[in-house]
């Protein structure tokens, strides 16, 4: 978020449509969206997470010239931020894909079918896929899709019985602007992109969130309840925090 030095005061008009566009950032092209809103006094630029978007909310009425060189000055930001993300991650046989924290290389079968399963040989952590190579990305968040479940499952149960909570249901999804959530219904919510993180962050999520049955907010009477049920919680914030959007980067397809 940068300031922007103008302050004038402008009169309310109506938003005008969001602009979008590409913008090249040394040889990356990343999709922009810019727009305007009627009580932005200074020009915000964020990073969508996965690093796969730009988001830039703009003062009404500002002269495109202002965006242009704004964007122009930033281009050293934007590229220090976005080395972290790795666009050309593929999901095919010779890659790798993290599960429970440990990179696995990634094996075709050769097999049209059969199940996709994580084991160890010779020391080397290997997941392997069965199908059409083309159908890699598919297979692959399936089965992490269905390990997370599990883990979930079980790390709940065993948090929600540890304070007496009532869990309604367990959900997985693909968000992007949250690992999880939490309803007042006792409705639990995760991204299933959080099996590719340690064990102790998959824990720490689901303390967090079963924590929120008994504590709707984010007040020290969460954070203590947190960290009861999740003693190493401060490690596993810190990995989210520093590889969180790497999961996000990875496209399944």
């Amino acid at each position: 978020m940068f300031p922007l030095l103008s302050k004038a005061r402008r009169a309310v008009r109506k938003p005008s449509a969001p602009e979008t566009r590409t913008l090249d950032v040394a040889g990356r092209l990343m999709p922009l969206t810019i727009r305007q809103h009627d009580r932005a006094t200074r020009i915000t630029l964020r990073i969508e997470p996965g690093g796969r978007a730009l988001k830039m909310t703009i003062p009404q009425g500002l002269a495109a010239r202002e965006v242009n060189a704004f964007l122009d000055r930033h281009q050293g930001w934007l590229l220090t931020k976005l080395a972290k993300f790795s666009p050309d991650t593929t999901l095919k046989g010779g890659g790798e894909i993290l599960f429970r924290g440990v990179r696995h290389r990634i094996e075709h079968t050769g097999s049209l079918r059969g199940l996709t399963e994580a084991t160890e040989v010779d020391g080397h952590h290997i997941l392997r896929i069965s199908g059409m190579p083309e159908h890699a990305p598919r297979r692959i968040s399936a089965f992490l899709k269905k390990e997370a479940r599990a883990d979930l499952e079980r790390l709940v149960a065993v948090h929600a019985g540890r304070i007496g909570a009532k869990v309604s249901s367990i959900s997985m999804k693909d968000t992007r602007s949250r690992w999880g959530s939490c309803s007042s219904g006792g409705n639990l919510s995760f991204s299933w992109r959080i099996v590719m993180a340690p064990p102790i962050v998959i824990d720490y999520l689901a303390a967090h969130e079963v924590a929120h049955l008994k504590e709707m907010n984010h007040g020290p009477h969460f954070w203590a309840l947190c960290k009861r049920l999740c003693p190493q919680m401060e490690e596993a914030k810190t990995w989210l925090k520093r590889h969180g959007t790497q999961l996000h980067a990875i496209d399944f397809g």
